[in-house]
């Protein structure tokens, strides 16, 4: 009997998304012929609230594996509204249930991120066959050691620190890069490392400005006329991680720094220490292009074991690597939670030992 496969992208895109949709289709097509159809939802949780699809054919998932972004198109569909109904008094979850009935679908593959496995989840608690696919740039995603994302991120913000080096030392400044990651820090902690960093501030260890001060000072007595510090876009100080969100993002407002702490470091560093100070935000670009070898090749292996477990009938689960192991996690396990640096962090130790200045 043919299987109907649904796949969609859901939350922000990222390198090996399609990398992964091909590996999806392809190990099913190896596995069941002409005994499988793929639908391809479009624009995320949003198509399948609206009846929004495409179905796919074999030749739609050639020269994905180089691809950046997503061929299905996503759109940010926040959890928390999923059960709230809006001004268009459309019930989301029986929308995504009617649309999963009106295709005949007999599982739905959803790739992305936290969010996008908190609404895989209810989905899967209110009865439709679903298999989850951990994406994210913030490697944050529990239960699995890496999501498909992560190291072309890396490799992208690397390289932005990397560049910085020459301009920073060329005009003896000090220079903030602000990178990705709002709740962990993943990104920043190996790009931080990777790209030399001397200051690394993260989500995880609120910052101590005075500290941060101090060690571009000791770099200058030293005779390093640069320091390069890498901040997470999520990275909060000392009196603020004391705060609720919105106390703290109105206070920043109010002193009009915006929503992140770099420009207020920038600001705080130049003033105490004299010395010349830059902003430099890469922003949206580590989340574009062909993902890195290790992303394609991560990706191939989360899409064949994901059709796998479509051929085993294995719902209800997200794929994950596990001690460098492919497994699946019950989405009911890691839905909701978040994969922090902890304190015990082998590379946090790491990079004191480097003296890198956490903050």
């Amino acid at each position: 009997m043919k299987k109907r496969v649904g796949i969609l992208t859901a939350g922000g895109d990222c390198p090996g998304l399609n990398a992964t949709i091909r590996g999806v289709a392809k190990a099913l097509y190896v596995r069941m012929g002409d005994n499988v159809e793929i639908i391809g939802i479009l624009n995320g949780y949003h198509g399948l609230i609206n009846g929004d699809y495409k179905k796919m054919e074999p030749d739609d998932f050639r020269g994905l594996l180089t691809l950046g972004g997503t061929i299905l198109g996503t759109k940010r569909t926040p959890f928390k509204m999923m059960q709230v109904i809006e001004e268009d008094k459309i019930d989301k979850v029986a929308a995504m249930k009617k649309t999963y009935k009106d295709l005949k679908l007999d599982c739905l593959l959803c790739l992305g991120g936290n969010g996008t496995h908190k609404t895989a989840n209810l989905l899967s608690q209110e009865g439709l066959n679903i298999i989850g696919l951990p994406k994210t740039i913030d490697n944050d995603i529990y239960g699995t050691d890496v999501t498909f994302g992560f190291h072309t991120a890396v490799d992208i913000a690397t390289d932005v620190i990397d560049r910085i080096h020459t301009t920073a030392g060329s005009h003896s400044r000090v220079m903030c890069i602000e990178i990705m990651g709002n709740k962990a820090g993943w990104l920043t902690l190996y790009a931080g490392i990777a790209g030399g960093a001397d200051i690394i501030l993260l989500p995880e260890l609120p910052y101590d400005i005075d500290r941060v001060c101090a060690a571009v000072e000791r770099r200058a007595k030293n005779g390093s006329n640069f320091s390069i510090i890498a901040v997470a876009e999520g990275a909060l100080n000392a009196e603020e991680a004391r705060m609720k969100r919105k106390e703290w993002t109105a206070k920043r407002a109010e002193a009009g720094f915006g929503a992140t702490a770099t420009n207020r470091i920038a600001a705080a560093v130049q003033k105490k220490t004299g010395m010349e100070t830059r902003v430099c935000i890469p922003g949206h670009m580590q989340r574009g292009g062909t993902p890195c070898a290790y992303d394609r090749v991560l990706s191939t292996q989360f899409g064949s074991h994901a059709a796998k477990l479509v051929e085993a009938e294995r719902y209800g689960v997200t794929v994950a690597m596990v001690n460098g192991r492919v497994i699946e996690n019950r989405l009911e396990d890691v839905a909701g939670k978040s994969r922090n640096i902890p304190e015990s962090c082998d590379l946090l130790t790491v990079a004191r030992r480097m003296g890198i200045s956490l903050g």
